[in-house]
Order: structure tokens, then sequence, then C-alpha cells
């Protein structure tokens, strides 16, 4: 990652830290500052609008933490299903993971809504530091959560996410949007299907 960026970053979580916990009227008054700082840093290298950046960067309030994302691994006659996203390139089924759920019934509601598809999570395959594993790197910390599991039933419908999916082998990959899945982590997930005995990966 870019020195630039993790200055940046360090600095919005001090920011924003000290702007919830701070109780001085002129300290916060400084954090605010730090913090349009950091955004202004994003915006001049990153070439995006300033606005931009504090709407994506500077909008939470508390103690910093990681986002969490989850991906799901299904597997059918040795091969992998992943799902066409609306710009045509493949990713592994997953998203978000939403604020009342937990990790592993947000998957099973990100494989329904991408796929169609009635999926129950069996194993964990892996917890990535996304900025560690896929490009671009984010201004914010994400973690990963990689699952492998199991297609009890469902079928393919239309949605706003995905244009469809089909399963993949190992060798026979098509392009990847690297910023959700990239091939690395396709081939953990083959690596933990095969092992019985796999241990979870984590950064």
């Amino acid at each position: 990652m870019a020195q630039w960026l993790d200055w940046a970053i360090e600095l919005q979580s001090l920011a924003q830290a000290g702007l919830h916990y701070g109780h001085d009227v002129y300290d916060k008054e400084r954090y605010q500052r730090i913090r349009e700082i950091a955004a202004e840093i994003m915006a001049v290298h990153a070439d995006i609008p300033v606005e931009r950046v504090q709407d994506l960067f500077c909008n939470e309030k508390g103690y910093q933490t990681p986002k969490l994302d989850c991906r799901a691994a299904i597997f059918q006659d040795d091969k992998i299903l992943l799902v066409q996203e609306s710009n045509g390139q493949w990713a592994l089924p997953g998203g978000w993971v939403e604020v009342n759920l937990s990790v592993k019934n947000n998957t099973i509601k990100e494989v329904k809504e991408e796929t169609g598809l009635d999926a129950i999570p069996q194993r964990l395959i892996a917890l990535h530091d996304r900025n560690l594993h896929n490009e671009p790197p984010y201004a914010y910390g994400i973690c990963k959560v990689f699952s492998l599991c199991t297609v009890t039933g469902g079928e393919f419908h239309e949605n706003s996410e995905t244009l469809g999916y089909e399963y993949f082998a190992q060798d026979e990959l098509p392009p990847l949007m690297a910023d959700k899945t990239t091939v690395e982590q396709v081939q953990m997930c083959f690596e933990a299907y095969k092992d019985p005995q796999w241990q979870p990966v984590f950064d």
C-alpha cells in the first residue's frame, strides 16, 4: 500500500476517534480539520472529488473498525460457482455484512440474492485483510470472510446485482473482478474444498 494512503487512513482514524471521544470544542475543531486534510490527501492522490472522498471516507462516527465482507465458496463436480457482475467480470457470491445479521446468515442471504440458491455455510476458509490481497486498496479496513458452503436447493432468478452464475474448473477461470475476488483467493477455496483437514487462514 502507498505510504500516503497509510498516512491518510491513520489521520482519518485518529480524527474520527477524537471527534467522538473529545469534549473540548477547540480540540473538536482541530480534529475536524485533520479529517478534512486526510480527505484532501485522498482526493489529490486518487484524483477523486473531495466531496466524494468525504462521503466514502469521513462519514462514520465512533472508534473506527473494519467492515465485514462475506464470500461463499460453492462447489459442484469439482467446479466452483462464480457470479457474473454487471461489468461482465466474475466473483464469488457475497457482499457487505449487515448490522443485524451474523456472518453466517448474511452469507446465506447474499447467495440467495445473487444466485437464487439456498446455501448453508459449513466451514470457515479464511479471514483476509482485504488490502493485503485485493486491488485497488481501500481507504478503510475490510475483513473478507470466506466460507465453504453446500447448496440445498433453489434456482437462479433475475436480480439487480448479478447477470447469472456458472461453475468453473480450477484451470478454466474467467476474468475476475479483482477488487472482490482474486485468482489466488479462488485457488485457496479449491484447496480448502479438497482438504477435509483445512485450517482457516487469517491475516
